[in-house]
């Protein structure tokens, strides 16, 4: 699907939600959905906007209306986190609602913007670990509170377009990605970048550090909560290898290159224009080139990993859609029926995948044979299942956070900063006074 880009969805939370833990409503007496058939309009707001996501969404919507004759589902489209704070403060919120950005969990759990659906689980007799791969628990639940479930996921990869290739294959280490990024290059006679092997820096599209940490293992907090950036040498060794190709390429010359882009989201992204070969992005890419490049002919491939973690190759960033039942809900026997279909019914996860290129979030999901498994999208659903894959765990002050590491980033690969060991110490004081600040709030 189309996805906004994290650290903006989620930028007014922190100041709508703060200090308001403990409000959430009680678990309603019939958990595990409406007991009697008496006929019921629930609300459903959600984020899907582009035609053919609405489509797919109205035949899944009308697959629970044959389960569910009683209930009728009124659904808002296109709908933001700050729309659906904004009404349960006020006092009038959706039955259920949807969401584009898991970096909003540890506030909605916290605060209690969404319920807590533990009560709804164990009344429905479903069990999360059996049902989920385990990397799902992280961006769906706080300090025990799985308010939200997942409905559909996003996986991380590389893509690459085969004919600027010429026969290569996808890298599998950092320096092999280097090397060919080097090779695949072309400059004009002024040594302007006409087309990238790989565009290095931070602030290409989907190269934010949240989702290259994986490459080299990075971890983003210790077991006690505070930063582990400075401490951790994945993300030193990380940055040194990005900033050595920017170096090669020359930063200004990458800058002047990047911002001749067209929208990431449109068909002038470059990927699609043959102006980079290889390139990370989301398993939805897949979707965007058949309908807006299908003359492009590319290949998918997990992410590149440290020379010395080859091991670990095959695993990648995982996030994903997620959905619940917003604190003062009218309809919340009817909410739950909503949100279990959705999010356990493995006839409607296939389908929604099939038709928006999602990764189906549940094990029977991924395992249906009527899931669509062509070999680029299968590269994705591998990701999504291999143990070593990893997310952002839940995290109050996850948007500040990633904005922090961002910024050290592009200070250091721009040259602006010099001593990498003391621009990392700076982002774990700046993540650790600010998770001081949080907790006394």
């Amino acid at each position: 699907m189309k996805r906004l880009p994290a650290l903006s969805a989620a930028v007014g939370l922190a100041l709508l939600t703060a200090c308001t833990a403990g409000t959430e409503n009680s678990a309603p007496s019939v958990p595990a959905g409406s007991a009697n058939h008496d006929p019921v309009t629930i609300e459903f707001w959600h984020g899907f906007s582009a035609d053919n996501e609405l489509k797919a969404f109205d035949d899944t919507l009308a697959g629970f209306k044959q389960k569910y004759p009683w209930i009728t589902v009124k659904a808002t489209k296109a709908v933001q986190d700050d729309q659906i704070l904004q009404a349960v403060r006020g006092g009038n919120p959706p039955d259920v609602a949807l969401s584009f950005t898991t970096d909003s969990v540890a506030e909605f759990c916290k605060a209690g913007i969404f319920q807590d659906l533990n009560p709804y689980l164990a009344a429905s007799k479903i069990d999360p670990a059996t049902l989920f791969p385990p990397v799902i628990a992280e961006y769906t639940q706080y300090q025990g509170k799985r308010c939200v479930m997942p409905m559909l996921a996003d996986a991380y990869g590389l893509y690459y377009n085969k004919k600027l290739m010429k026969g290569s294959q996808p890298p599998k280490t950092l320096s092999e990605l280097a090397g060919l990024a080097k090779k695949l290059t072309v400059k004009d006679d002024k040594g302007d970048i006409e087309v990238a092997g790989f565009v290095p820096t931070s602030q290409m599209y989907e190269n934010a550090p949240i989702h290259t940490g994986v490459m080299v293992g990075a971890k983003w907090t210790n077991p006690d909560g505070t930063s582990a950036i400075g401490s951790d040498p994945q993300w030193k060794k990380l940055m040194t290898w990005q900033k050595e190709l920017a170096d090669w390429y020359g930063y200004d010359k990458l800058e002047k290159f990047r911002k001749s882009f067209g929208d990431e989201w449109s068909a002038d992204n470059p990927f699609n224009k043959g102006k980079v070969a290889m390139a990370i992005d989301g398993e939805w890419r897949n979707a965007m080139l058949a309908s807006d490049a299908p003359g492009v002919d590319y290949g998918t491939a997990p992410l590149p990993v440290a020379d010395d973690q080859q091991d670990r190759y095959g695993a990648g960033f995982i996030t994903g859609t997620v959905i619940g039942i917003p604190r003062g809900a009218r309809h919340q026997e009817a909410a739950w029926d909503l949100v279990e279909y959705l999010t356990t019914d493995t006839d409607a996860l296939v389908k929604l995948s099939n038709a928006i290129r999602n990764v189906p979030s549940t094990l029977p999901a991924l395992r249906s044979p009527d899931l669509d498994k062509d070999p680029n999208f299968q590269t994705f659903l591998d990701i999504f299942a291999n143990p070593n894959s990893s997310t952002l765990p839940a995290n109050v002050n996850s948007v500040f956070n990633q904005q922090t590491m961002q910024e050290a980033q592009i200070q250091w690969e721009s040259g602006r900063a010099t001593d990498l060991d003391a621009l990392l110490a700076d982002v774990d004081k700046k993540i650790n006074d600010k998770l001081k600040l949080t907790a006394g709030g």
